[in-house]
């Protein structure tokens, strides 16, 4: 005889919503809208007024190029997955196997915890534990935020639970879009006077005073561009270093952040599923080898903390003066983006 008390059956209709990436996290704010995934507590989607402003994947896909993941405790690559710490080999796994590299840090498959969430904001953490490669306990907290213009403002900070100090580099991997424009016809301008100049493998081996195809202070139409490359002194105004994607419309979208990322990678790429090209701006405190090479790495003392601030703002045909407001997007970001004192010390 049948449990009448069993609860029913689950049909295709009525089964819970599965998704790739873990539990989702949706944020709204006016017209604005993102989505934070539970795994490598990425950005899957952020969008104004229905214009979706990041690219996004579908529900069974993982993040196609590493689409909107975090970064820690190293961002891009370590040559070989090798470094040395006091003098003793370090070795990681190669995750990037074709280049022989250890890629994007130790939490890109990693499912984060929530912590705190509210209207127009959700907190995120997971835990990276001693291990091969990396002997340290540490944590990684993400915050993403909705601010009360719309804007997405994210704040990652790496503390150091170990009785060591502890060897880090953080990013971010969001790639932009401005909604259906093609993004070949979109403008790219990044100011910035140094890129790294890396090998076949993207392991930067020189620095150069940027100039010729990679100079894109006064903007380049992205359909004539193929970048793969690093760059820093970087243009703050007003402690901000803004890079924007213009459309021929007006309208454009500009990952923001403060002096604690030095860094920007430029990715132009043609093998994003479904689009002929998409651009990856990602925030770094540090370039790729930096666990090598020493640029950019920073070092957390015993119970320290660091924390790298970046978002995504747009000027769309909505966006309007309004009454009592300065329309400068300098001086609303010099207001909103204040960089956090910090305690990692620089490596020399």
């Amino acid at each position: 005889m049948p449990d009448s008390s069993a609860p029913p059956a689950s049909t295709p209709e009525t089964a819970p919503r599965r998704y790739a990436t873990g539990r989702q996290f949706e944020l709204r704010r006016g017209d604005a809208v993102a989505v934070v995934t539970e795994l490598a507590a990425g950005l899957r989607l952020y969008a104004r007024a229905g214009v979706h402003l990041t690219e996004t994947y579908g529900d069974a896909d993982i993040p196609p190029g590493g689409t909107g993941i975090t970064l820690a405790p190293w961002a891009n690559r370590i040559e070989d997955g090798a470094w040395y710490l006091d003098g003793e080999k370090q070795q990681l796994d190669i995750t990037e196997v074709a280049r022989n590299n250890a890629s994007h840090g130790l939490l890109r498959n990693t499912g984060y915890a929530l912590v705190d969430e509210s209207e127009f904001s959700v907190t995120l953490e997971a835990a990276v534990f001693p291990q091969h490669g990396y002997p340290f306990l540490v944590r990684h907290r993400v915050r993403y935020e909705l601010d009360a213009d719309m804007d997405l403002r994210v704040r990652q900070t790496l503390v150091n639970d170990s009785t060591a100090d502890a060897p880090f580099v953080l990013g971010a991997h969001p790639y932009l879009r401005i909604g259906e424009v093609a993004s070949e016809d979109l403008t790219l301008t990044v100011k910035a006077g140094t890129r790294l100049v890396a090998d076949e493998r993207l392991i930067p081996r020189s620095a150069a005073a940027v100039d010729g195809e990679f100079d894109l202070s006064a903007g380049r139409t992205v359909g004539g561009l193929d970048i793969d490359a690093s760059y820093t002194d970087l243009e703050f105004d007003g402690g901000i270093a803004r890079h924007t994607l213009s459309a021929p419309d007006g309208r454009s979208v500009s990952l923001v952040h403060d002096q604690s990322a030095g860094y920007v990678h430029v990715f132009v790429t043609d093998k994003y599923p479904g689009r002929p090209k998409s651009v990856a701006m990602e925030p770094m405190t540090g370039p790729a080898n930096a666990f090598n090479s020493g640029d950019g790495l920073r070092w957390l003392p015993p119970g320290g903390s660091f924390t790298m601030s970046w978002g995504i703002t747009a000027a769309l045909e909505q966006d309007f003066p309004r009454p009592g407001r300065s329309v400068s997007h300098t001086a609303r970001a010099t207001e909103l983006w204040v960089h956090d004192a910090n305690t990692g010390r620089q490596n020399p």
